[in-house]
């Protein structure tokens, strides 16, 4: 029987940046998830804080090169990859020096939420997109961890819809304490009407706000897991009334194992 993939994006993971509760999740499931049998993919944003020698990143000259045209731009895709040892896995990398080589991750050094973080997820979303295809890796699901990843489902859904290699890719969706309290470009309609994403479905995300995307977001993932167990009421609301597959918090001894029974329900009722 061939191995179901599962294709793990996170805006963060340890140990290229520093332990918080997505990094560490992001870490452990991979490797989990590909002892229990399953195979496994990784990608995150190359942010300029990362120490590429310490970690040993280098370039994937035959994945890069690419431009991705956001909101009338282009932006080249450049990938790198780095390996984790300990859990015999890679880690690709999403690369642009316009959105990722800044010294911050999500912040600027005042603690302030980067202006253009809409726009850094949907060019994170599309390069890990463009990339697989270039790998030739159709995965059967797609596990979003962290709000920066939150664009995936609607591209997948209405741009990536009618290409083969994503056919039957499904999207689950981790909710997370960790959220954003300035809200994106208020333009992020009109550059996801520009990317080809029909005029009723952008406009569903006119409220920029993390509660306001989430809730947006919701209705096109295929499945919906909390991944802390503490979470905002307003959170909780858009888990609870969500009308996919729903995985609720689950203790770190069991993460995994729920998560990967989780992935293959959803992938079997889609057969």
């Amino acid at each position: 029987m061939e191995k179901k993939k599962i294709l793990f994006i996170s805006q963060e993971i340890f140990p290229f940046l520093p332990k918080s509760e997505i990094s560490s999740t992001a870490r452990r499931l991979p490797q989990v998830i590909q002892e229990i049998g399953k195979e496994i993919r990784v990608f995150m944003p190359r942010y300029g804080c990362i120490n590429e020698r310490r970690h040993q990143l280098h370039e994937v000259i035959r994945l890069s090169g690419q431009n991705l045209t956001i909101d009338d731009h282009d932006h080249p895709l450049i990938i790198k990859v780095a390996s984790v040892s300990a859990a015999r896995m890679q880690v690709y990398f999403i690369d642009n020096d316009e959105y990722f080589k800044r010294k911050d991750t999500l912040k600027d050094e005042a603690g302030n939420f980067y202006s253009d973080n809409d726009e850094r997820s949907i060019f994170f979303c599309r390069g890990v997109l463009e990339t697989v295809k270039k790998l030739g890796w159709q995965p059967d699901i797609i596990h979003c961890n962290g709000w920066l990843t939150s664009m995936m489902a609607l591209y997948i859904k209405f741009v990536y819809n009618k290409d083969p290699h994503f056919a039957n890719t499904k999207v689950v969706y981790s909710i997370y304490e960790d959220t954003f309290d300035a809200p994106w470009d208020a333009r992020l309609p009109e550059k996801l009407i520009f990317d080809g994403i029909s005029k009723d479905i952008a406009e569903k995300f006119s409220d920029t706000s993390c509660t306001g995307l989430t809730r947006s977001m919701a209705q096109y993932v295929d499945g919906i897991n909390v991944g802390s167990e503490n979470i905002s009421p307003e959170m909780k609301s858009i888990f609870d009334e969500a009308s996919c597959l729903k995985l609720d918090y689950v203790p770190e001894e069991n993460q995994a194992k729920e998560l990967s029974a989780f992935f293959d329900k959803i992938i079997d009722e889609s057969v």
